[in-house]
């Protein structure tokens, strides 16, 4: 069974500056939750309860916002605010949290073998913290990819969730060259790192979920700094596939809205898709959109 995740939080998000200067980008709320508290809430809805988070400077808060806070508690319920009190539910669930610094913050490669003595030979889930999938509904893929992993058996090394994107974005991703297809998944011959549109293998974009078996930390120690001096995970995944390892790629569910929040357009736009569908304000705000735009 896979019950190990990794969420690697180092990244400085210069892209969201001025907001990100002393808050870390994980940490800015999407709706009603901060970005890196759908990841966890994802996980856990698939089982997925010993999570470490690989962390870098000024990243504190994430571990505050994951602590239960006593005080906070007892005011609540002193000045009887038992709708507020019932937000902090997440902070009951049944996972264990552990954090490890990225003292060098060399690429998400580097940062994955972070986990290296953590994970201490045992298959675990990669899942990015700055990238939600699903909407208000948790989604189920990386459950799916576990699920893939253990009935492909130990020749498998790695499996990986997949987005069809447009052509136009294939430059922002790692893109699957993919091979023989079954359901929902395909065999994974390689991976290009941001191609150009006219050269592209496919629209298959990398997803921000993976499942290794710690094999990976082999490749990844093997892994050549590219030329900013950062080791890439989708290298290490090339150096794999090339040594002949089997890796599989799943496409995510239609309904598996994938929000990759990376700049402020990125953000603005999954803000309001969140706000737009909360189940309680939604309305409220649609109609408010809607006077808006009629002024504009």
């Amino acid at each position: 069974m896979i019950n190990i995740g990794v969420i690697p939080v180092a990244g400085r998000g210069l892209s969201l500056l001025p907001i990100t200067k002393s808050q870390p980008k994980e940490m800015l709320p999407v709706g009603n939750k901060p970005i890196v508290q759908y990841v966890v809430d994802e996980l856990i809805h698939c089982k997925i309860n010993r999570l470490l988070f690989v962390t870098g400077p000024d990243k504190s808060s994430i571990e505050d916002h994951f602590d239960i806070n006593k005080e906070l508690i007892r005011f609540l319920r002193y000045q009887g605010l038992e709708e507020s009190l019932a937000e902090l539910a997440f902070e009951r669930e049944n996972a264990a949290y552990f954090y490890t610094r990225q003292r060098y913050q060399n690429g998400l490669g580097q940062a994955v073998l972070c986990a290296e003595p953590y994970v201490n030979g045992h298959r675990f889930v990669v899942a990015l913290g700055d990238t939600i999938l699903g909407r208000y509904n948790s989604s189920n893929i990386v459950g799916r990819l576990a699920e893939v992993f253990e009935r492909e058996g130990g020749e498998v090394k790695g499996v990986i969730a997949f987005d069809e994107v447009s052509q136009s974005e294939v430059s922002h991703f790692g893109i699957a060259v993919p091979g023989k297809s079954f359901g929902d998944c395909f065999e994974l011959v390689d991976l290009v790192e941001k191609p150009r549109e006219s050269e592209t293998p496919s629209c298959l974009a990398v997803a921000a979920r993976y499942v290794f078996s710690p094999d990976i930390f082999e490749y990844l120690h093997k892994t050549k700094p590219d030329a900013n001096g950062d080791i890439q995970l989708t290298d290490a995944i090339h150096l794999l596939l090339k040594d002949g390892k089997r890796v599989i790629g799943v496409k995510l569910p239609q309904g598996d809205l994938r929000y990759d929040i990376g700049d402020f357009e990125s953000y603005y736009k999954a803000f309001i898709d969140f706000a737009l569908h909360d189940p309680i304000r939604g309305n409220e705000i649609k109609e408010y959109l809607k006077n808006e735009l009629k002024n504009m």
